[in-house]
């Protein structure tokens, strides 16, 4: 399995109450991850292609994303995997 881990700021909403570097840093010794990152605004354009670039370029398997709510951002990293390559349902 080849697990992406990306870790969004949300601005200063996340990234004001949690060290989302730190937390990458931890999920990238995971079993399975093969690349974690975290970045400002991960349901952004730019931050959408690092997750598309990285399905395709690592051979990603599965996505994880750590961010705001799903209700709000769900659909918008499902259409980003699945973009990317892999079937949408293998992102979490």
């Amino acid at each position: 399995m080849k697990i992406g881990v990306y870790i969004c700021h949300c601005g200063s909403n996340i990234a004001g109450v949690v060290d989302c570097a730190g937390v990458a840093r931890w999920a990238a010794e995971l079993p399975g991850v093969v690349v974690a990152r975290d970045y400002r605004f991960m349901c952004s354009g730019p931050g959408q292609e690092l997750i598309k670039e990285d399905i395709r370029g690592l051979g990603l398997d599965r996505v994880v994303v750590a961010a705001c709510t799903p209700r709000m951002h769900e659909p918008t990293f499902q259409r980003a995997v699945g973009e990317g390559g892999l079937n949408p349902y293998y992102f979490e």
